[in-house]
């Protein structure tokens, strides 16, 4: 990463969430944030922001923790929230906390503990925070509108589809013209488009346990799967997006891009 990083000049990272296996912090001197994040990620091309939503095993700790500004005196980097915006400009990232929207969380956690502190009850929760996402899209005026969340929206590996998300999150998406979904969860590297708008679906979730060996296709185009470990890449101008999946080496396997034509008053 830190090799791609500099060749790429890049500008920011962003964490697609579990950011702390198994179980997230247990507080704000947890020592998981130094050993698994800061001694890690050392090279100098990644001592940029780091703009991190949460995944279902950071919701097994204590979440405040995470979202605790205090984090950003030990590493500056360090910008995790529930959901949020990052506007750059000719891009929109919109930023959504997916946990909350599973229900096997709420009603069947075998033997985990999740934080619902500032969450529950669930439905006004979820119901506020897609309104909220919804006017957000509806009022950007960037050229290039992408969601990221923790769970899965098309998957072909091991958790598979989030139903939840398909249900009530994806109607949004596709009805203001997002272009990328860009996700964790499954622990591997994936491309799949969908059939029928021009959303695109992306899986960055190789940081580690992967090698998972399922394979299940689903109604969407699947473009690409990697079952292993990786990470990827975005570059963005006005008119054109550039991805590309790399594994642990940084050796490129696959790439991707679609061009954009800009309505003339922009």
């Amino acid at each position: 990463m830190g090799r791609i990083g500099e060749v790429l000049d890049i500008d920011f990272v962003i964490s697609t969430g579990d950011n702390f296996y198994e179980d997230g912090l247990t507080g704000v001197d947890d020592k998981a944030f130094e050993e698994s994040f800061t001694s890690i990620y050392t090279a100098k091309s990644l001592q940029k922001p780091w703009y991190a939503v949460l995944g279902n095993h950071d919701y097994r700790g204590n979440v405040a923790a995470q979202l605790n500004p205090i984090l950003r005196r030990i590493d500056n980097r360090w910008i995790c929230m529930r959901s949020f915006i990052v506007n750059a400009e000719i891009v929109e990232f919109f930023f959504v906390d997916t946990t909350p929207f599973v229900k096997k969380y709420w009603i069947d956690p075998e033997d985990d503990h999740y934080d619902w502190r500032g969450v529950a009850p669930r439905e006004k929760y979820i119901s506020n925070l897609l309104k909220d996402l919804h006017q957000a899209l509806k009022e950007s005026s960037a050229a290039w509108k992408i969601v990221v969340g923790h769970h899965t929206m098309r998957s072909v590996s091991d958790h598979g589809d989030t139903q939840e998300l398909l249900t009530l999150l994806l109607p949004i998406l596709k009805s203001n013209e997002v272009d990328l979904y860009i996700n964790g969860h499954d622990h591997c590297l994936q491309h799949i488009s969908s059939k029928d708008s021009p959303l695109q679906y992306l899986t960055s979730g190789g940081g580690s346990k992967a090698w998972r060996g399922v394979f299940t296709p689903n109604a969407d185009k699947l473009r690409f799967f990697y079952d292993g470990q990786g990470f990827m890449s975005l570059q963005l101008t006005k008119t054109n997006a550039n991805v590309a999946f790399y594994d642990v080496f940084g050796r490129v396997l696959y790439k991707w891009s679609m061009d954009k034509q800009l309505d003339k008053e922009m």
